[in-house]
């Protein structure tokens, strides 16, 4: 089988687990290989866009407190709303 220039050797059942599938599954036959690929290329093109943030660590009670303090204040706001 080729897709998109790659040629994919394929056998009547494919069996496949990684660490974020917690149980193994089972694809037979040609067909369901190929719409098996076709979806996992699909999803490695709608990845999330990475979103650049600015963050500060916490280090002592006080910036805690703080932040705690405006956090709340936000909070508070948004309920007027």
């Amino acid at each position: 089988m080729n897709c998109n220039g790659r040629t994919i050797l394929t056998k009547e059942v494919f069996i496949m687990a990684t660490s974020s599938i917690t149980k193994n599954f089972v694809i037979s036959g040609k067909e369901q290989v190929e719409m098996f690929v076709n979806a996992i290329e699909e999803s490695a093109k709608n990845r999330p866009v990475h979103i650049p943030v600015a963050a500060s660590e916490i280090t002592d009670d006080a910036e805690l407190l703080e932040f705690m303090r405006m956090r709340k204040k936000a909070n508070d706001r948004k309920k007027q709303i």
